[in-house]
C-alpha cells in the first residue's frame, strides 16, 4: 500500500509544474502587515480619544 501511495505521490509531483517564485507569500505578508498596522491605529485612536477630546476642549474653552 505504501509503495503504491510513493509511486503515485512522484507521478503526481512530475505532472505539477514546480513553482520557485513566493511573490503571493510577499503579497499575503504585505496585507497582513497592513491590517495589523490599521488595527493598532484604531485601538490607539478608540483608547486616546476621549483623552484628546476633552484635552482639546478643554484648550479651546480656555482661548474663548
Amino acid at each position: 500500500m505504501a509503495n503504491t501511495l510513493m509511486r503515485l505521490s512522484a507521478r503526481i509531483a512530475a505532472r505539477v509544474p514546480q513553482r520557485d517564485d513566493d511573490t503571493g507569500a510577499s503579497l499575503v505578508e504585505y496585507a497582513l502587515l497592513l491590517v495589523l498596522i490599521a488595527v493598532v491605529c484604531a485601538l490607539a485612536v478608540a483608547a486616546l480619544g476621549t483623552t484628546l477630546n476633552s484635552s482639546y476642549s478643554s484648550t479651546a474653552s480656555g482661548f474663548g
